[in-house]
């Protein structure tokens, strides 16, 4: 199998399971939506009815999650050449400011309870059972998702996990609340709402905040960045690095990179070297999936001051010309190879094998002195 038929019997397995993972989810968040309403109404608990209102806005949630995980599931195409990883967190976005709102309404009501005593209730035991239920459902569902979203490095299914804990740690809080209420303490079940909304609300602005900073490409912290610039500088042929830059794509990161060479070298060993670098950074990293690497060979402060010389095609007719009248019809024979470098340009002169030519480097030099770009000259011939 090659490496794009691999890529895409990868990308439609990890559909697969986030797609199986999500369904699971979104079936028994059904069920304990419908479950938790009607024990809280008929056990008088307004938190387990809240919590209710919670899980059953879980499968909007889980609708979106379902929609972008198959839209990021896509290849890369002519209008999203990186590939559409970025739905995934958009949608995870989306899932962050939905949970906001529900928590605000929530936080809300619980607060006009607690003003207003008499629309306090009086949960009993049918209550306890059901946030009891709750608390081992949406726990397996956490541990569940979190496997899969571990697998396949997917923050939007890592958020679903993680809404799911926050369900499991909100019945947590309507079962103490209940069993509060159940002592004499009515109070304590509008407290309850009020702490499971804080905690709903906490979650979707932590979701929200990390989605928004990779939608605007915000790149790795710190400590992430010195790992990478270890691995570059690791690798063979590489003499430093610069203007080092990460973005995220979905579960992951996408870098680019100036990395120094020495001067001398093919521009195919450059090519080779660059490779290296891609090659060492996303083995040993498994969140880097590309490594865009730009080859110099020199320092930027001297690449800068060659950006304003000639290309070929403007400076070897006018060597050439220079030199005419010393090389005679052995010039035409000649390869040049020119080396940028520091402000002017260095010429190496290939000479055909067999021909006699002593002139030195130093006289073709002077003589492409008036070009005002020429640098040192050498002279080499391949031996045979």
């Amino acid at each position: 199998m090659n490496a794009v038929s691999s890529a895409r019997a990868e990308a439609q397995q990890s559909y697969t399971a986030k797609r199986r993972v999500t369904l699971v989810g979104a079936v028994v968040n059904a069920m304990l939506a419908v479950g938790k309403i009607i024990s809280g109404t008929v056990g008088q608990s307004q938190a387990l009815v809240v919590d209710g209102v919670h899980s059953l806005s879980d499968l909007s949630s889980d609708a979106l999650v379902m929609w972008a995980t198959r839209i990021g599931s896509l290849e890369a195409d002519h209008n999203h050449p990186y590939g559409h990883e970025r739905f995934e967190t958009a949608a995870t976005l989306a899932v962050g400011l939905v949970l906001l709102l529900i928590a605000g309404g929530f936080a809300w009501d619980a607060i006009t309870r607690l003003l207003n005593p008499e629309m306090l209730g009086n949960p009993g035991w049918l209550a306890l059972g059901a946030a009891v239920l709750s608390v081992g459902c949406k726990e397996g569902l956490y541990h569940y998702t979190r496997q899969v979203a571990d697998q396949y490095k997917s923050d939007l299914i890592r958020a679903n996990a993680w809404h799911h804990r926050s369900d499991a740690l909100s019945s947590v809080i309507v079962i103490v609340a209940v069993i509060g209420s159940m002592a004499g303490a009515p109070w304590l079940d509008a407290v309850a709402a009020l702490l499971v909304a804080l905690m709903v609300g906490w979650m979707g602005a932590s979701l929200g905040w990390k989605a928004g900073r990779e939608l605007v490409d915000t790149g790795l912290e710190p400590r992430q960045l010195r790992a990478i610039s270890l691995l570059i500088n690791s690798v063979d042929g590489v003499l430093g690095h610069g203007d080092l830059r990460t973005r995220k794509m979905g579960g992951a990161t996408l870098a680019d990179v100036r990395v120094q060479v020495a001067p001398d070298i093919s521009v195919s060993e450059g090519h080779r070297i660059g490779d290296a670098v891609l090659e060492k950074v996303r083995d040993s990293l498994e969140h880097v999936s590309d490594v865009f690497v730009h080859v110099d060979p020199e320092p930027e402060e001297q690449a800068a001051r060659s950006a304003a010389l000639p290309l070929r095609s403007e400076v070897e007719p006018r060597v050439r010309e220079a030199w005419g009248g010393l090389l005679g019809n052995a010039l035409t024979q000649c390869e040049l190879l020119l080396h940028y470098r520091d402000g002017h340009i260095d010429i190496d002169l290939i000479l055909p094998a067999g021909e006699n030519i002593t002139i030195a480097g130093a006289e073709l030099q002077q003589a492409a002195a008036p070009l005002g770009c020429v640098g040192v000259v050498r002279i080499l011939q391949p031996v045979g």
